[in-house]
């Protein structure tokens, strides 16, 4: 739901309005309903709105409550925001609109920053306290809503995309070389708070930041996610996990229907959106709308999975529609998908998203999607082999990153290079946090709280929100999620992984779709980079700019483009899109 930006300034001098109309004007994808400015002297919040809760002009940001001295703009849903008004109303609060917003702002006021630790749902916001002249900038527990940062010593700006904040002007586009290590080894998973430009940066998930007039910043982390068990969990049987698992789905997708607009369904006939299907059914929905989206087949790759969604859709006597793509179609929305991603992401699921968004707008405002339960569930291949791991960190690295450090710089011109090993000493230090002591788990964690946020919760948003369409992830519920890491390992990741929510999917779902291989996005024409994709990398790859910026050593570069198919990363990726996705993401977005 929606676009936010804003501008505090440190030196007294008032906000630029004219940046934060330019902010506003790229982010009116994510808002097509209304947009909004208020500027308080040195402070200015931006807002381009997507109408789900409360329809009417009441709800309009940024909201001002000028009786509390506070204002907000405001990205994503508190699910459970009518249970806060009730409360907040028996502490004498009264409300002059329907939605979430306003409870926000209440209960900044009544609990401060710490009211986010009762907000159940998906949000980046800021609030500008007018008597101190505090910003205070706030993310969800698992960045599902984005908030991007970009500082200098006399202002910060903030804003819902990456993009929004260049469009703005004054920030260094240079490439972090940092980052670039991320991108290039940790499958192009770059952690906060860092970003692949120099002068953009993004707020930590699950994170306060309370900025005073001065600039001084103070950061508070309000949740964790907690590994550890006890003997209680421990003794605990599969049927007992099951039960526990299956009443918290319940109430996650329970908790995802509210809106004042219909909720449809992002339906790829997997495991994951599958039960999120059966569940809305199991408690009355009727006329659901599901999607789904099919690609042509190349090489033998077989580039739909219709025949599972359509079971699926027929159990539950949905309202489906599915979306087939043909190859030339598909190429020629390239250009939008790279326009659409706020940092350079390399999933071929960007373009099976990004076009299942653009026909899905026109039914739906919002959706219920799947992603998330293979991070929290233990369904990647890399989990079951974990058990037991004497190196968990080697072992993630070997299956997980793209490449080794030395075959890294190989690859990169020695600007970009750097000395250690960034990738792998990020994942040997969150994997020796504490609050994880099984392989396994310490695996996990690291997927939830790092990939999970910055690979397909970061990919859904930005997809999505290109056509104003607002995706809800139940399996991101921060109850179930914490409710499955007390599960301890072995009922995940027996039988291939995933066992205890496939268990789970057992009394919901056709044995077929349970049994069946595990199944992505495919888009063959991406997978086999050739013909028009191949001659369009190649042009981008052997560019001006590209050569002008030169990242890659040309020897490397050459020996892709000679080969295409040859250079095959561990999970499967191509190397040469790889690359060509990061330069053509720079030259649309920090050109």
């Amino acid at each position: 739901m929606c676009g936010i930006c804003g501008e505090l300034t440190f030196t007294g001098q008032p906000a630029d309005v004219g940046a934060i109309a330019a902010m506003n004007e790229t982010l009116a994808p994510r808002g097509p309903d209304g947009s909004g400015v208020v500027a308080r002297g040195r402070v200015a919040l931006g807002h381009r709105r997507l109408k789900i809760l409360d329809l009417s002009e009441r709800a309009e940001q940024p909201m001002v409550d000028p009786a509390l001295g506070l204002a907000i703009a405001f990205n994503g849903c508190i699910y459970n925001f009518r249970e806060l008004r009730a409360d907040l109303e028996a502490k004498g609060y009264s409300f002059f609109s329907g939605g979430d917003t306003e409870i926000i702002l209440k209960a900044y006021h009544a609990w401060g920053p710490s009211c986010v630790e009762r907000f159940h749902g998906m949000f980046a916001f800021a609030i500008h306290e007018r008597e101190t002249g505090r910003v205070v900038l706030a993310r969800d527990r698992f960045g599902i809503k984005p908030l991007y940062i970009a500082r200098t010593n006399d202002r910060l700006r903030f804003a819902s995309t990456l993009p929004a904040l260049v469009a703005a002007g004054g920030v260094d586009t240079g490439v972090d070389p940092v980052a670039l290590h991320h991108y290039m080894s940790f499958h192009a998973v770059v952690p906060a708070p860092r970003t692949i430009l120099k002068g953009v940066a993004k707020l930590p998930p699950a994170t306060v930041r309370v900025i005073e007039p001065d600039g001084r910043e103070t950061d508070t982390v309000y949740w964790r996610l907690d590994f550890s068990r006890g003997a209680r969990e421990e003794a605990m049987s599969d049927v007992d996990w099951q039960d526990r698992v299956l009443a918290a789905l319940r109430k996650a997708v329970e908790r995802r229907l509210v809106a004042d607009v219909p909720v449809g369904v992002l339906l790829s006939g997997g495991v994951d959106s599958s039960v999120i299907v059966a569940l809305l059914a199991e408690a009355g929905q009727s006329g659901l709308k599901t999607f789904s989206v099919g690609f042509e087949s190349v090489n033998g790759m077989e580039g739909d999975e219709f025949v599972y969604s359509d079971i699926v859709a027929k159990r539950f006597g949905t309202d489906h529609t599915r979306i087939f793509v043909p190859s030339n179609e598909m190429l020629a929305a390239l250009p939008g998908v790279i326009t659409a991603q706020s940092e350079p992401m390399v999933s071929y699921d960007n373009v099976g998203f990004y076009l299942l968004s653009q026909e899905v707008a026109k039914h739906v405002t919002v959706v219920q999607s799947g992603q998330g339960a293979d991070e929290v569930f233990a369904g990647y291949h890399w989990y079951p082999p974990l058990s037991g791991a004497n190196d968990p960190v080697g072992d993630y690295a070997r299956v997980f990153f793209d490449r080794t450090h030395d075959r890294l710089l190989e690859q990169l011109n020695p600007d970009y290079w750097t000395p250690a090993d960034e990738s792998r000493a990020f994942v040997e230090a969150h994997m020796a946090m504490a609050g994880a002591d099984d392989p396994v788990d310490k695996a996990l964690r690291l997927d939830s709280t790092v990939m999970l946020v910055d690979d397909p919760v970061k990919r859904v948003d930005n997809m999505t929100m290109a056509f104003g369409l607002e995706a809800r992830v139940p399996f991101l519920d921060h109850e179930l999620v914490e409710l499955a890491a007390k599960i301890p390992p072995r009922h995940k990741v027996e039988g291939g992984g995933k066992k205890v929510l496939k268990d789970v999917a057992r009394k919901l779902l056709p044995a077929e779709i349970i049994d069946r291989k595990k199944g992505y996005f495919p888009v063959p024409a991406l997978k086999y980079v050739e013909g028009p994709v191949l001659e369009m990398v190649r042009d981008t790859l052997t560019s001006r700019a590209a050569r002008d910026r030169g990242l890659f050593r040309q020897d490397y570069i050459d020996g892709l483009l000679g080969d295409p198919k040859a250079a095959i990363t561990p999970l499967g990726g191509s190397e040469l899109w790889q690359a060509a996705t990061l330069e053509l993401w720079l030259q649309a977005q920090a050109a």
